[in-house]
């Protein structure tokens, strides 16, 4: 028994990883690679259709515990979801926030290497500890403090310009000219970094406010996934609609689409109910192990896949800090 909850537990710890790592990576090269005579995809498209994903799969587990009798989950929604409209109406908010998340995520990737958004976006954990002391009135350890201050510090030094000056070259400057000059175009750096930012507080505050809803409520966690994925495909839709309908009218719904487009969108509709499910077995300590293998995968992946990125020394030192704070964090 013991050694089952042991392999469990690893396997929680591969699956986080390898989750957490792989859609940035992904949607990263997806934003950098394209073909040329077709464009690249509207993101916008890919968020509808990944919201779409996650409704049909949430009816699809709630007919399961139905028992698959469509009488019965139409009786559980008229009761649950219908005859509860300001209960139903409290998820707009989550909804309307995860929505503006994923439209950040696909900015700040189109921006960003991957590297730097993993550690950056590490300041979520952060604005949910704050939004948790303010909402949910937890209390937060010595410990846990400690490691968001040096949270904040590391992630500053992340992104500490660095100097162009002649006297101060070294090899290490020659390699990143030579990486950097070899590399597809970042985008607008600071872009990227303001969309992880706003990322952060839109992470936190919906975090935690869903939090409060399952606990406080009586309706079941996947009532309230059904609730939160039907208010976010009409959020999204209107969002695409606003955003898009000129490119959409022109070129159509699907263009840029190819493979990798089909697995970045099922990486978005699946990663968060694979997190859920492993998340049963795997503890805090396991998630911040998970967390800080996967930003030392996104910075090997980022230089030598991607070829979009060098770590500076004050990246390499900041990202090692905000290993460290979330390890210390979880603890």
């Amino acid at each position: 028994m013991v050694s089952k909850l042991l392999f469990l537990k690893y396997l929680s710890l591969l699956v986080l990883t390898i989750q957490t790592t792989t859609l940035v990576m992904i949607l990263r090269f997806s934003r950098i690679n394209y073909n040329e005579m077709d464009g690249n995809y509207i993101s916008s498209t890919a968020i509808v259709l990944s919201e779409v994903i996650k409704l049909f799969v949430s009816l699809l587990i709630l007919t399961l515990q139905s028992n698959w009798s469509l009488r019965k989950l139409g009786q559980l929604l008229a009761t649950e979801v219908v005859a509860k409209p300001e209960d139903t109406a409290k998820l707009l908010v989550p909804a309307l926030l995860y929505t503006i998340q994923n439209n950040l995520l696909f900015i700040a990737l189109t921006n960003l290497d991957a590297a730097t958004y993993q550690v950056t976006y590490q300041l979520k954990i952060l604005t949910t500890a704050l939004f948790s002391v303010l909402m949910l009135h937890k209390r937060l350890a010595l410990n846990q403090w400690f490691s968001l201050m040096l949270l904040t510090i590391g992630v500053t030094l992340v992104q500490w310009p660095q100097s162009a000056s002649p006297d101060t070259t070294n090899k290490a400057d020659d390699m990143m000219s030579e990486v950097m000059a070899n590399a597809e175009p970042v985008g607008n750096r600071l872009l990227g970094v303001l969309a992880v930012l706003a990322s952060c507080f839109s992470s936190g505050f919906s975090g935690v406010y869903f939090e409060k809803l399952v606990k406080y409520t009586s309706q079941s966690l996947w009532i309230r996934n059904t609730q939160m994925a039907f208010f976010s495909v009409i959020i999204a839709s209107i969002a695409m609609f606003i955003q898009d309908y000129d490119l959409i009218y022109t070129n159509g719904f699907f263009q840029g689409y190819n493979t990798l487009t089909w697995i970045v969108i099922l990486l978005q509709a699946f990663g968060g109910l694979v997190v859920a499910l492993v998340m049963k077995y795997a503890d805090n300590i396991l998630k911040g192990f998970a967390t800080s293998i996967s930003i030392v995968l996104s910075t090997i992946c980022s230089i030598y896949l991607m070829a979009d990125f060098f770590p500076t020394n004050s990246f390499l030192f900041g990202a090692f800090i905000v290993i460290l704070a979330n390890i210390l964090y979880a603890c």
